[in-house]
């Protein structure tokens, strides 16, 4: 198969933004593991940071792999590779819903008792939670696993001569199977991080309102700290938001062929993750000044 010269130039643009995702998910974990090492421990944030830059990291490759096998080779083997896209996808949506948790209960000044449990343990339920993560996400994959061996079966059905009227209408229940499955699989941490991160919003929203109807010149720098987190919190929503519509967007349009417009949809989605892991890393301390020892090593160089 030839590609166009547009399909050509998507094609570029996304393996820029493939490598500049790879790079930063190995900044994230080369940044915190030196962390781990100097000092012999991790935060919870630090925890689930680095367990989203390995995700991050396997997701990206897995997709590179998968889109260029599939689309130059098209045949039944590469889409078994789709499967383990899958499961780091969902166990990077459920990585980003426990971050979004976690960051919620520390920082929101709800005093409700359920909030006040949570902040009490959180330090210790993070461990657990990661565990509970990879264990959704590993249920996840052995329906995908199924429903990706009853396509492989039904593809080759359908390469053979004769009637295909019921082979194509297995195909339609599978293509249904696997859209409900990805909306399930999916939404159920995306709403987990939506509630977390709007009350988390809130919770700022009104504490700010405190702090100005109470203003005095020692408050200026708690207000501008406070505005700073309603602004990123506010960018961080719209973004994830984004990644899960394009997410099902394209589950929904592009199943098993690749179209013209297949590699557009795929530079959108991962311009998407890189802003993401942008905003992530500059909005932490130990990985910003990671990012910045690390650009002052290439000047050097």
């Amino acid at each position: 198969m030839i590609p166009s010269p547009l399909t050509v130039f998507f094609m570029i643009i996304y393996l820029l933004e493939s490598l500049t995702i790879i790079l930063q998910s190995s900044l994230i974990v080369a940044v915190l593991s030196r962390e781990w090492v100097q000092v012999k421990r991790l935060s919870p944030v630090d925890m689930i940071l680095i367990s989203l830059g390995i995700c991050r990291f396997c997701q990206q490759w897995s997709s590179v792999l998968f889109n260029f096998c599939s689309y130059f080779n098209p045949g039944s083997t590469y889409r078994y590779m789709s499967v383990f896209w899958e499961y780091t996808n969902t166990l990077t949506f459920w990585l980003t819903t426990l971050l979004a948790v976690v960051y919620c209960v520390k920082i929101s000044s709800f005093t409700h008792p359920i909030f006040l449990w949570l902040r009490w343990r959180i330090l210790r339920l993070v461990p657990w939670m990661l565990l509970g993560s990879l264990l959704i996400s590993c249920v996840t994959i052995i329906f995908s696993t199924v429903r990706h061996h009853s396509e492989v079966q039904l593809f080759s059905m359908m390469q053979s001569p004769g009637n295909n009227t019921v082979t194509e209408r297995l195909m339609t229940f599978v293509k249904n199977m696997m859209i409900s499955q990805q909306m399930v699989a999916l939404a159920i941490p995306f709403f987990l991080f939506l509630a977390s991160t709007v009350l988390l919003i809130v919770s700022l929203t009104q504490h700010l309102g405190q702090m100005q109807h109470h203003h005095t010149g020692h408050s200026n720098s708690s207000m501008k700290a406070h505005s700073t987190a309603l602004r990123f919190l506010a960018f961080f929503l719209i973004v994830f938001t984004s990644y899960f519509l394009s997410i099902i967007f394209c589950t929904m349009h592009i199943l098993w062929e690749m179209k013209s417009w297949f590699w557009a949809g795929e530079t959108i989605i991962y311009a998407i993750v890189s802003i993401h892991s942008t905003s992530l890393m500059l909005n932490s301390p130990k990985l910003k000044k990671g990012l910045k020892v690390s650009c002052c090593g290439l000047e050097a160089a």
